[in-house]
């Protein structure tokens, strides 16, 4: 398997090991720019590794792994930051700051890729437009719905404007209308062009929403 130019992300015969315990081993697959993939199996199969891998939080033991052209296992300090800025990342547990309201939470993300505050309101009333927060702009999180939440946390992931946006179990603490709810935003958000993976052991999702699957179990691809 080998990439092209139409492949955001790459990984070749990449293994990670924990001590003794093999995370992934030796898998290989692609995934091409504006793709929408699942990736399945149990706890602890590997998923989120792989995640970890694609945002440069870990380093494989072997093999090649590209994103959006970088090099993960040769990426310099220096270079992070702006390799980090192509990803958007959306998590099961939010992730949000109780302190800050739901446009503070957004625009946090801004002020890290140090965008001038002058930019910030016209993005951030865009992004909480398309996830149907911006009469919840003021709001705290406490005042929020679960799912609500979790779209606060995909706001801030699409504020940044990323090429790719990962997303980690974001149905796992919500019921199936809330959920589907949130998989109609994840399907718009694809179609305006961004390349979506997200990890899910939800068959449910999996089955109505019919994406590629790359379904790991016990660190392989089966």
């Amino acid at each position: 398997m080998s990439a092209d130019e139409t492949s955001t992300i790459h990984f070749k015969a990449v293994t990670k090991k924990f001590g003794s315990l093999v995370a992934l081993d030796n898998i290989s697959f692609d995934v091409k720019k504006g793709e929408f993939v699942f990736i399945t199996g149990p706890s602890g199969a590997g998923k989120t590794t792989i995640l970890k891998i694609i945002l440069g939080e870990l380093i494989p033991d072997m093999g090649e792994v590209t994103v959006d052209g970088f090099n993960v296992k040769t990426l310099k300090s220096k270079d992070i930051p702006y390799f980090r800025q192509k990803i958007g990342t959306v998590f099961q547990d939010f992730k949000v700051l109780p302190e800050r309201t739901v446009y503070e939470n957004v625009a946090v993300a801004l002020a890290v890729i140090g965008l001038p505050e002058k930019d910030w309101s016209e993005r951030v009333t865009h992004v909480l437009k398309l996830a149907g927060l911006n009469r919840q702009a003021n709001h705290f999180p406490s005042q929020l719905s679960g799912g609500e939440l979790q779209r606060v946390s995909l706001a801030r992931a699409l504020a940044v404007n990323p090429r790719i946006l990962l997303a980690d179990e974001p149905t796992g603490n919500l019921d199936w209308e809330t959920s589907d709810n949130l998989m109609q935003l994840f399907e718009k958000i694809n179609k305006e062009g961004k390349t979506i993976i997200m990890a899910t052991h939800n068959l449910d999702i999996v089955k109505k929403y019919n994406k590629r699957t790359i379904n790991i179990v016990g660190g392989k691809i089966k």
